[in-house]
């Protein structure tokens, strides 16, 4: 008889985190400090570091992101939206006089309504933000909706910009349920010369049969792998985000031995992922920045990788939302937005980010409050996962109303 998933993970931290006994073994020829090794984005013809410089929480720290351009970081990712403009305007003077030798995206989220006079002016904002003529990439920012790529004024602005050079290429960003249709829709009608994608060695079935053969795990999008390698075959470049599979750092480091760690290990088998070009992370320290940047130069994962990955599946699978499954999106009869609450959450609790959690929380409408007198019942089962979504959710009310 097959073992459901959720109780293999609990019987594992019930254990103690025994896996954590397992020795890890040393990352052999582990990579110093540094960038090594640059990755081609598909036809764009961009080479980028392997590990990209994410900027979602950058704001005045102008010296951070120097730090990384001093250790080879080529790749600096960022979004109109981000900490209100700042992350925009904090890139535009740390890059001064270097532009020319870093690859600079941006996102805007560009809705299935919106003209493109009003695009074009958005994205003039970022450029005098950013103290650029150009950006080398430009997403359609966290697209969830296939109609917001079928906006023929999105391609009609994207278009233009590119003859006028106030952009390179364009793409699309997303991690949300419908993110394969999303793709595939992009695809089919030549929308994206990049995706920036959510993968992590969580949402690949593979990963989990690899490691438990003999389990009944259920997998999120298990249609990505799919569309991630019809995205090769187009030379479309392939970016991956949300790595860390919600980034609950802290939990193993007391087993982080041998030269790895948990970080490095989820960045080494993203990037030995065949059709995955590089990633984007945020770096909030140059801590942070050096300890990513070791997995930089890795296109197989290091001995003792596979045992720390699920080692952190057995701590937190059992807690923590899966991007893009939305599974339990229609449980709630007060209109809970209940994958987006969770978010809100894991920026909190996994992220150690109140301040984000809560500026998330407060674009939610409704939140959570109504779970505060609900009993739990109709969202009782409503995740595949057998995520308790009652006591999350309350808890993230709890954190984060009021």
């Amino acid at each position: 008889m097959a073992l459901h998933r959720r109780d293999f993970l609990a019987r594992s931290a019930a254990a103690g985190l025994g896996l954590s006994l397992w020795p890890l073994g040393a990352a052999s020829g582990a990579p110093e400090s540094g960038v090594r090794r640059r990755v081609r984005l598909g036809r764009t013809g961009l080479e980028v570091s392997d590990i990209g410089f994410g900027s979602s929480r950058l704001a005045g720290d102008e010296s951070l992101v120097r730090h990384a351009l001093d250790r080879g970081v080529s790749h600096f990712d960022s979004a109109a939206g981000y900490q209100g403009g700042q992350s925009e305007e904090t890139l535009g003077r740390a890059l001064r006089g270097v532009r020319d030798r870093v690859v600079l995206t941006s996102k805007v989220k560009a809705g299935a309504g919106e003209r493109k006079e009003s695009l074009m002016e958005r994205l003039e904002a970022s450029l005098r933000r950013l103290q650029t003529d150009r950006v080398d990439l430009y997403y359609n920012h966290a697209v969830n909706d296939p109609d917001r790529m079928a906006n023929p004024e999105w391609a009609e602005f994207s278009q233009r910009a590119k003859e006028q050079g106030k952009i390179l290429w364009r793409g699309m960003s997303g991690h949300g349920g419908r993110l394969v249709e999303c793709l595939d829709y992009a695809l089919d009608h030549d929308l994206v010369d990049v995706v920036l994608v959510a993968f992590n060695f969580g949402q690949d079935p593979a990963f989990h049969e690899r490691l438990t053969r003999r389990l009944d795990f259920v997998a999120t999008q298990p249609e990505l792998p799919r569309v991630l390698a019809r995205a090769r075959e187009k030379d479309v470049g392939i970016v991956a985000m949300k790595t860390l599979r919600g980034a609950r750092l802290n939990d193993l480091r007391p087993y982080e031995t041998g030269g790895a760690t948990f970080a490095q290990a989820a960045f080494r088998w993203v990037l030995s992922y065949p059709n995955v070009d590089g990633l984007v992370v945020t770096m909030k320290s140059p801590e942070m920045v050096d300890e990513y940047l070791g997995a930089s130069g890795w296109t197989r994962t290091a001995s003792g990788d596979a045992r720390l990955l699920l080692a952190y599946e057995a701590r937190n699978g059992a807690r923590q939302c899966r991007y893009g499954c939305s599974a339990c999106v229609a449980a709630c009869p007060h209109g809970v937005p209940v994958p987006e609450v969770l978010r809100s959450r894991m920026y909190d609790r996994d992220y150690g980010d109140r301040e984000l959690a809560r500026e998330d929380y407060a674009r939610l409408a409704p939140g959570a409050e109504a779970c505060l007198a609900c009993d739990g019942s109709p969202c009782a089962g409503a995740c595949p996962f057998g995520l308790p979504i009652d006591d999350l959710t309350r808890d993230a009310a709890r954190r984060l109303g009021g």
